[in-house]
């Protein structure tokens, strides 16, 4: 009798549990709005057009993608393999590996190699073509070791049968000769800011964002024409600020410096005044910001300032890339921007 009663006590104490809410996993908002059909991609018609092609046939040559960063260069190659193999099918037939963080020969050898011997899998879905080859995307390929890349050609020239590459760069100077030309080369423009605004405002609207023009331009500034930066930048503050975001949210998230910050530098280095320049040095130094986003604005202002001679803003130039490369090698930020200043302070005074 008393098994009875606890038996059916588990039951009522079962029945009045409430079943928690399945907590989905975030999806950051650059792989949910990848997209899925060459056609899709922003601003590359010419590299979209040529790509038609191998949907129709299934002959896809070894690529060699270049161009700046946050163009599409990843997208297309993953849109074009999924339209190949089809949207479920695809990562069985592809490896994707990040030739910045897996850079040396040892990778090629083993990851790369063992991807290449492995026999191609048939398709269970007849709907896509899926042709008899794998396909091996190696992304950021120029920070690949010379000796990583001369071990790539021959593993290439013995898999060409069933395998083929695409390598990803933003500097196609940094990949050898021999892995060039084995490769068909297609280059990725820069997408122009009112197409990444556009692609922008439709992943604000997809998500509820409130935000204003102003905050989508400096978007675009600050992420330096890197669409993907952007979009980045933009979930991190639609979840920081509650999805309304405005350019100070922007200019606080990235670590953009205010304009008037910039000015301030500006104006003090045409002054004769090297207690002046110290001062606003360290007033600038003391708040925190990024020494090279530093760098970049202060020649962004100096290049659009017309009381400053062209030839003195080409001197101001090369001083500021000999900074950049001491902070490179460690120098130390305060003193290193002291002396910029007041060496563009030296140059204008001189004349």
């Amino acid at each position: 009798m008393q098994n009875r009663t606890l038996n059916q006590f588990n039951k009522n104490t079962s029945a009045m549990q409430v079943e928690e809410p399945v907590v989905k996993p975030m999806l950051p908002w650059v792989e949910k709005y990848r997209p899925n059909k060459i056609e899709d991609l922003a601003y590359q018609e010419e590299v979209v057009q040529s790509l038609q092609g191998v949907l129709k046939t299934g002959n896809l040559p070894h690529l060699l993608l270049h161009g700046p960063p946050g163009t599409g260069k990843t997208s297309t190659i993953i849109a074009l393999a999924k339209q190949l193999f089809g949207p479920d099918f695809w990562r069985q037939r592809v490896l994707e590996l990040n030739a910045s963080d897996d850079r040396g020969i040892n990778v090629v050898r083993n990851k790369v190699k063992k991807f290449a011997e492995q026999i191609v899998a048939k398709n269970p879905n007849p709907g896509f073509l899926c042709p008899s080859y794998k396909i091996i995307i190696l992304d950021e390929a120029d920070s690949m070791t010379n000796d990583a890349q001369s071990a790539l050609r021959r593993i290439i020239e013995d898999y060409a049968t069933t395998t083929r590459f695409c390598i990803i760069c933003n500097y196609i100077t940094k990949i050898i000769e021999p892995l060039v030309s084995r490769c068909v080369k297609y280059r990725f423009k820069s997408i122009p800011e009112n197409e990444q605004i556009e692609r922008l405002k439709f992943v604000a609207d997809s998500e509820s964002v409130t935000y204003n023009l102003d905050a989508l331009k400096q978007l675009v500034v600050v992420s330096g024409g890197d669409l993907r930066k952007s979009v980045n930048m933009l979930q991190s503050s639609s979840t920081l600020y509650e999805k309304s975001i405005n350019k100070k949210a922007i200019n606080e998230i990235s670590g953009f410096i205010p304009d008037e910050q910039i000015e301030d530098l500006v104006s003090v280095i045409q002054t004769k005044s090297i207690r002046s320049v110290q001062e606003e040095c360290t007033r600038v130094i003391q708040q925190g910001y990024n020494i090279e986003q530093l760098i970049l604005q202060f020649l962004d202002v100096v290049l659009a300032t017309d009381t400053i001679k062209e030839k003195q803003k080409a001197k101001m130039m090369e001083i500021a890339a000999y900074t950049e490369k001491c902070l490179i090698e460690g120098s130390a930020e305060d003193l290193q921007i002291f002396n910029l200043m007041a060496q563009c302070q030296r140059i204008i005074n001189e004349n």
